[in-house]
């Protein structure tokens, strides 16, 4: 199997160094990741300047480059520049959870969905923020639970959030967002974000917001197609 990774810590983040050890067990490993840090980069792609892709020397056998541009750049380079071809993409492991509404801005998921588009199956893998542990010591178990599901039969991209503690693996849903941002009005024009968190506490298991939350592994099937079919039939109904 062949099997590209990248993230959006950028290509020297701890939780990489995590992701191509484990990779390195299931197949040939390439890893195409942002040179500096793109968090909140969502899927967002640069179309009007160049930018540098550098071969680098970072992870001993395993082909890497650098890329200066964000996460879902460092898929299309890899796939429609290069024309390699992959058989999985994994993107993280991220330093932070990516639940909820939240995997809207999220550019480790933003990296999956561009996967998606190339026809690429995907796997998004976020840790707590304390450690990456947790997440290192699962992953394996994670994975063999969705090929064992044949979870990629059904679902484009599978979003992995690992808690601090807790290895209970559950299949989840998007829940709300975790996190929004108070904006605090400079005088001198400027805006600066405050983030604030949004959970209160909630047990509802079949939201990964919650499941994560509370202890538990999960595991969220999505699509890129972003249609809402609910509303498309009621909308051929009316009139």
């Amino acid at each position: 199997m062949k099997i590209l990774l990248t993230n959006d810590d950028g290509i020297t983040a701890e939780g990489l160094k995590h992701l191509v050890a484990w990779a390195k067990t299931l197949g040939e490993v390439s890893v195409f990741a942002p040179k500096v840090q793109q968090s909140a980069k969502s899927h967002s792609i640069e179309i009007h300047n160049t930018y540098e892709v550098k071969k680098v020397d970072l992870f001993g056998d395993v082909e890497a480059f650098s890329v200066d541009s964000t996460p879902a750049d460092c898929v299309r380079v890899a796939i429609l520049g290069m024309k390699k071809q992959f058989d999985l993409v994994l993107s993280g492991i991220n330093c932070g959870p990516n639940l909820g509404g939240d995997i809207h801005y999220s550019g480790t998921v933003g990296a999956c969905f561009e996967a998606a588009i190339c026809g690429v199956r995907s796997m998004a893998l976020s840790a707590a923020f304390n450690s990456f542990e947790n997440a290192v010591k699962n992953i394996g178990r994670v994975y063999r639970e969705i090929t064992d599901r044949r979870v990629f039969d059904f679902a484009e991209i599978v979003n992995v959030n690992f808690p601090d503690v807790g290895d209970e693996i559950l299949l989840t849903r998007m829940g709300p967002a975790v996190y929004t941002d108070e904006f605090e009005l400079l005088e001198d024009g400027h805006v600066r974000p405050k983030l604030k968190c949004l959970y209160e506490g909630t047990t509802d298991l079949t939201l990964d917001t919650d499941a994560t939350m509370t202890g538990h592994i999960s595991v969220t099937p999505l699509r890129y197609d972003l249609t809402d079919f609910t509303a498309l039939e009621r909308m051929k109904k009316v009139g």
